[in-house]
Protein backbone atom coordinates (compact mmCIF):
# COMPACT_ATOMS: atom_id res chain seq x y z
CA UNK A 1 0.00 0.00 0.00
CA UNK A 2 1.33 3.51 -0.76
CA UNK A 3 2.18 6.48 1.84
CA UNK A 4 0.72 9.24 0.91
CA UNK A 5 2.82 12.10 2.36
CA UNK A 6 6.03 10.74 0.69
CA UNK A 7 4.34 9.51 -2.67
CA UNK A 8 3.73 13.09 -3.16
CA UNK A 9 6.66 14.74 -1.94
CA UNK A 10 8.19 16.82 -5.13
CA UNK A 11 12.04 17.28 -5.00
CA UNK A 12 14.10 20.54 -6.48
CA UNK A 13 13.67 24.31 -6.48
CA UNK A 14 13.62 27.61 -8.66
CA UNK A 15 10.47 25.91 -10.73
CA UNK A 16 11.98 22.80 -11.62
CA UNK A 17 11.39 19.50 -9.41
CA UNK A 18 10.94 16.00 -10.31
CA UNK A 19 9.21 12.99 -8.50
CA UNK A 20 8.37 9.44 -9.44
CA UNK A 21 4.63 7.96 -9.50
CA UNK A 22 3.98 5.27 -7.15
CA UNK A 23 2.03 1.95 -8.75
CA UNK A 24 0.18 2.03 -4.98
CA UNK A 25 -1.88 4.46 -6.99
CA UNK A 26 -3.10 2.63 -9.80
CA UNK A 27 -6.72 2.74 -11.76
CA UNK A 28 -6.02 2.52 -15.22
CA UNK A 29 -2.56 4.05 -14.85
CA UNK A 30 -2.00 6.82 -12.39
CA UNK A 31 -5.14 8.27 -10.86
CA UNK A 32 -6.01 11.86 -11.77
CA UNK A 33 -6.22 13.32 -8.14
CA UNK A 34 -2.82 11.28 -7.56
CA UNK A 35 -1.07 13.58 -10.44
CA UNK A 36 -3.47 16.62 -9.22
CA UNK A 37 -1.92 15.93 -5.61
CA UNK A 38 2.15 16.11 -7.27
CA UNK A 39 1.39 19.69 -9.15
CA UNK A 40 -0.23 21.44 -5.46
CA UNK A 41 3.13 19.73 -3.76
CA UNK A 42 4.96 21.43 -6.21
CA UNK A 43 3.05 24.92 -6.56
CA UNK A 44 3.51 25.39 -2.71
CA UNK A 45 7.06 24.39 -2.93
CA UNK A 46 7.51 27.46 -5.34
CA UNK A 47 4.88 29.71 -4.27
CA UNK A 48 5.64 32.42 -1.55
CA UNK A 49 1.89 31.77 0.25
CA UNK A 50 0.75 28.50 2.23
CA UNK A 51 -3.22 27.72 1.50
CA UNK A 52 -4.20 26.43 -1.19
CA UNK A 53 -7.62 27.58 -2.10
CA UNK A 54 -8.06 25.87 -5.82
CA UNK A 55 -6.95 23.89 -8.22
CA UNK A 56 -7.71 23.55 -12.07
CA UNK A 57 -5.96 20.45 -13.87
CA UNK A 58 -6.42 18.57 -17.22
CA UNK A 59 -5.41 14.96 -17.82
CA UNK A 60 -3.24 15.45 -20.89
CA UNK A 61 -2.21 11.66 -21.23
CA UNK A 62 -1.66 8.71 -19.24
CA UNK A 63 1.56 8.70 -17.36
CA UNK A 64 4.06 5.63 -16.36
CA UNK A 65 4.84 4.42 -13.18
CA UNK A 66 8.41 6.17 -12.62
CA UNK A 67 10.10 9.09 -12.96
CA UNK A 68 7.97 12.58 -13.95
CA UNK A 69 9.28 16.36 -14.23
CA UNK A 70 7.31 19.22 -13.09
CA UNK A 71 7.94 22.87 -14.23
CA UNK A 72 6.48 25.35 -11.78
CA UNK A 73 5.46 29.30 -12.86
CA UNK A 74 4.19 32.14 -10.74
CA UNK A 75 1.62 33.71 -12.77
CA UNK A 76 0.27 36.54 -10.65
CA UNK A 77 2.03 37.29 -6.97
CA UNK A 78 0.99 39.19 -4.31
CA UNK A 79 0.81 39.58 -0.63
CA UNK A 80 -3.03 37.66 -0.49
CA UNK A 81 -2.48 35.49 -3.47
CA UNK A 82 -0.78 33.94 -6.26
CA UNK A 83 -1.08 31.69 -9.05
CA UNK A 84 0.77 29.25 -9.94
CA UNK A 85 1.12 27.39 -13.36
CA UNK A 86 2.21 23.23 -13.22
CA UNK A 87 3.16 21.37 -15.84
CA UNK A 88 4.06 17.82 -15.55
CA UNK A 89 5.92 16.05 -18.18
CA UNK A 90 7.37 12.40 -18.66
CA UNK A 91 10.38 11.84 -21.59
CA UNK A 92 9.22 15.23 -22.70
CA UNK A 93 5.18 13.89 -23.27
CA UNK A 94 2.75 16.33 -21.56
CA UNK A 95 1.27 14.30 -18.52
CA UNK A 96 -0.87 17.24 -16.88
CA UNK A 97 -1.41 21.55 -16.98
CA UNK A 98 -2.50 23.14 -13.52
CA UNK A 99 -3.11 26.44 -12.64
CA UNK A 100 -2.84 26.23 -8.15
CA UNK A 101 -4.54 29.46 -6.43
CA UNK A 102 -2.55 30.10 -3.04
CA UNK A 103 -3.29 32.26 -0.43
CA UNK A 104 -2.10 33.80 2.79
CA UNK A 105 -3.28 33.09 5.97
CA UNK A 106 -5.33 34.92 8.53
CA UNK A 107 -7.51 37.24 5.34
CA UNK A 108 -10.22 39.14 6.35
CA UNK A 109 -12.85 36.75 8.44
CA UNK A 110 -15.47 39.62 9.01
CA UNK A 111 -18.17 38.64 6.47
CA UNK A 112 -18.66 34.69 6.77
CA UNK A 113 -21.09 31.85 7.03
CA UNK A 114 -21.23 28.07 6.04
CA UNK A 115 -24.85 27.11 4.37
CA UNK A 116 -23.25 23.35 3.54
CA UNK A 117 -25.06 20.34 5.53
CA UNK A 118 -23.45 16.98 5.19
CA UNK A 119 -25.99 14.26 4.48
CA UNK A 120 -27.24 12.36 7.47
CA UNK A 121 -25.58 9.33 7.24
CA UNK A 122 -23.60 6.05 9.48
CA UNK A 123 -20.73 6.69 11.06
CA UNK A 124 -17.67 4.79 9.15
CA UNK A 125 -17.63 1.99 12.75
CA UNK A 126 -21.15 0.77 11.12
CA UNK A 127 -20.48 0.03 7.66
CA UNK A 128 -18.74 -2.30 5.41
CA UNK A 129 -15.45 -2.64 4.23
CA UNK A 130 -14.42 -2.76 0.54
CA UNK A 131 -11.55 -5.33 1.75
CA UNK A 132 -14.85 -7.46 2.09
CA UNK A 133 -15.92 -7.48 -1.30
CA UNK A 134 -14.84 -10.82 -3.87
CA UNK A 135 -14.31 -8.42 -6.50
CA UNK A 136 -10.77 -7.19 -8.26
CA UNK A 137 -10.12 -3.76 -7.05
CA UNK A 138 -7.53 -1.80 -8.62
CA UNK A 139 -4.02 -0.67 -5.74
CA UNK A 140 -5.31 2.42 -5.33
CA UNK A 141 -8.07 0.61 -3.06
CA UNK A 142 -5.42 -0.81 -1.31
CA UNK A 143 -4.14 2.38 -0.46
CA UNK A 144 -7.17 3.89 0.56
CA UNK A 145 -10.03 2.39 2.74
CA UNK A 146 -13.53 2.84 1.52
CA UNK A 147 -17.02 1.98 3.40
CA UNK A 148 -19.85 2.91 1.47
CA UNK A 149 -22.91 4.06 2.39
CA UNK A 150 -24.72 1.24 0.10
CA UNK A 151 -23.57 -1.88 0.15
CA UNK A 152 -23.81 -4.76 -2.48
CA UNK A 153 -22.69 -7.93 -1.16
CA UNK A 154 -22.52 -8.82 -4.93
CA UNK A 155 -21.04 -6.52 -7.47
CA UNK A 156 -22.16 -7.90 -10.44
CA UNK A 157 -25.59 -8.00 -9.83
CA UNK A 158 -26.24 -4.75 -7.98
CA UNK A 159 -29.53 -2.87 -8.63
CA UNK A 160 -29.13 -0.31 -9.99
CA UNK A 161 -30.29 3.41 -8.63
CA UNK A 162 -29.06 7.05 -9.01
CA UNK A 163 -26.19 8.18 -10.35
CA UNK A 164 -24.91 8.73 -6.35
CA UNK A 165 -21.97 7.58 -4.51
CA UNK A 166 -21.46 7.98 -0.72
CA UNK A 167 -18.78 6.78 1.83
CA UNK A 168 -16.12 7.31 4.62
CA UNK A 169 -12.63 6.83 3.58
CA UNK A 170 -9.09 6.55 5.08
CA UNK A 171 -6.04 6.47 3.97
CA UNK A 172 -3.56 3.26 4.47
CA UNK A 173 -1.02 3.85 6.63
CA UNK A 174 -3.15 6.63 8.50
CA UNK A 175 -2.19 10.35 6.72
CA UNK A 176 -3.20 13.22 8.86
CA UNK A 177 0.28 14.86 7.69
CA UNK A 178 -0.88 18.94 6.88
CA UNK A 179 1.22 19.13 4.28
CA UNK A 180 -0.43 16.26 2.67
CA UNK A 181 -4.23 17.49 3.14
CA UNK A 182 -4.90 18.56 -0.01
CA UNK A 183 -3.73 15.42 -1.49
CA UNK A 184 -5.82 13.14 0.23
CA UNK A 185 -8.70 15.41 -0.97
CA UNK A 186 -7.60 15.54 -4.18
CA UNK A 187 -7.72 11.64 -4.41
CA UNK A 188 -11.71 11.68 -3.09
CA UNK A 189 -12.71 13.93 -5.10
CA UNK A 190 -11.34 12.08 -8.24
CA UNK A 191 -11.95 8.66 -7.71
CA UNK A 192 -15.66 9.29 -6.44
CA UNK A 193 -17.34 10.05 -9.34
CA UNK A 194 -16.63 6.70 -11.51
CA UNK A 195 -18.37 4.84 -8.61
CA UNK A 196 -21.74 6.98 -9.12
CA UNK A 197 -21.56 6.60 -12.81
CA UNK A 198 -21.53 2.63 -11.77
CA UNK A 199 -24.50 2.89 -9.50
CA UNK A 200 -26.70 3.75 -12.59
CA UNK A 201 -25.23 1.49 -15.63
CA UNK A 202 -24.41 -2.00 -15.37
CA UNK A 203 -22.49 -1.66 -18.88
CA UNK A 204 -18.78 -1.93 -18.23
CA UNK A 205 -17.21 1.50 -18.83
CA UNK A 206 -14.16 3.17 -19.20
CA UNK A 207 -14.30 6.66 -17.94
CA UNK A 208 -11.14 8.42 -17.42
CA UNK A 209 -11.01 12.05 -16.08
CA UNK A 210 -10.68 14.85 -18.75
CA UNK A 211 -10.14 17.74 -16.01
CA UNK A 212 -10.69 18.05 -11.74
CA UNK A 213 -11.64 22.26 -10.67
CA UNK A 214 -11.98 21.97 -7.29
CA UNK A 215 -12.07 24.53 -4.07
CA UNK A 216 -10.30 24.02 -0.73
CA UNK A 217 -12.88 25.62 1.57
CA UNK A 218 -10.70 24.97 5.11
CA UNK A 219 -7.59 23.56 6.41
CA UNK A 220 -8.51 19.55 6.99
CA UNK A 221 -9.37 17.71 10.15
CA UNK A 222 -6.81 15.25 12.31
CA UNK A 223 -9.39 12.46 12.29
CA UNK A 224 -8.19 9.93 9.88
CA UNK A 225 -11.72 9.48 8.53
CA UNK A 226 -13.11 11.97 5.81
CA UNK A 227 -16.78 11.92 3.83
CA UNK A 228 -16.83 12.22 0.53
CA UNK A 229 -19.80 11.79 -1.82
CA UNK A 230 -20.14 12.18 -5.99
CA UNK A 231 -22.92 12.69 -8.42
CA UNK A 232 -22.87 12.65 -12.12
CA UNK A 233 -25.93 14.55 -13.27
CA UNK A 234 -25.35 14.73 -17.06
CA UNK A 235 -23.93 11.76 -19.13
CA UNK A 236 -24.30 12.45 -22.89
CA UNK A 237 -22.80 12.02 -26.16
CA UNK A 238 -19.53 10.38 -24.06
CA UNK A 239 -19.36 13.16 -21.81
CA UNK A 240 -19.78 12.44 -18.21
CA UNK A 241 -20.79 15.43 -15.68
CA UNK A 242 -19.73 15.32 -12.01
CA UNK A 243 -19.62 16.95 -8.93
CA UNK A 244 -17.84 15.68 -5.66
CA UNK A 245 -17.52 17.02 -1.91
CA UNK A 246 -15.25 16.10 1.31
CA UNK A 247 -17.03 16.53 4.69
CA UNK A 248 -14.89 15.99 8.04
CA UNK A 249 -16.37 13.85 10.43
CA UNK A 250 -18.21 16.32 12.49
CA UNK A 251 -19.89 17.66 9.32
CA UNK A 252 -17.83 20.45 8.38
CA UNK A 253 -17.29 20.76 4.02
CA UNK A 254 -13.39 20.44 3.63
CA UNK A 255 -13.51 20.69 -0.49
CA UNK A 256 -15.64 20.97 -3.50
CA UNK A 257 -14.61 19.39 -7.14
CA UNK A 258 -16.49 19.01 -10.76
CA UNK A 259 -15.41 17.99 -13.98
CA UNK A 260 -16.03 16.12 -16.90
CA UNK A 261 -15.41 11.97 -17.93
CA UNK A 262 -14.88 11.03 -21.38
CA UNK A 263 -16.49 7.71 -21.16
CA UNK A 264 -16.56 4.61 -23.54
CA UNK A 265 -17.51 1.34 -23.45
CA UNK A 266 -14.36 -0.93 -21.56
CA UNK A 267 -12.14 -2.73 -23.62
CA UNK A 268 -12.25 -6.36 -24.20
CA UNK A 269 -8.88 -8.16 -21.98
CA UNK A 270 -7.88 -9.22 -18.90
CA UNK A 271 -8.36 -6.21 -17.12
CA UNK A 272 -11.78 -5.93 -18.80
CA UNK A 273 -14.59 -5.52 -16.41
CA UNK A 274 -12.48 -4.18 -13.27
CA UNK A 275 -14.49 -1.89 -10.74
CA UNK A 276 -12.55 1.06 -9.23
Amino acid sequence: MGDLGLDTAVDGAAGHYTATLSPDWEAWGPVGGYLAALAVRAAREHGELPRVASATCQFLSVAEFGPVELSAETLRSGRRAESIQVRMTQRGKPILAALVWLTADGLHAGVQHDAARMPVIPPPEGLRSWDDLTVQLPSVWKSVEGRPVVWHEHWRQRPLGAPVWQGWFRFRPACTDPAADAARQLILLDLLPYQALLAAHRDELLAPNLDLSVQFHRAGPVDEWLFAEASCDIVESGLVGFRSRVWTRDGRLLASGSGQLLCSPMPAGPTGGRST
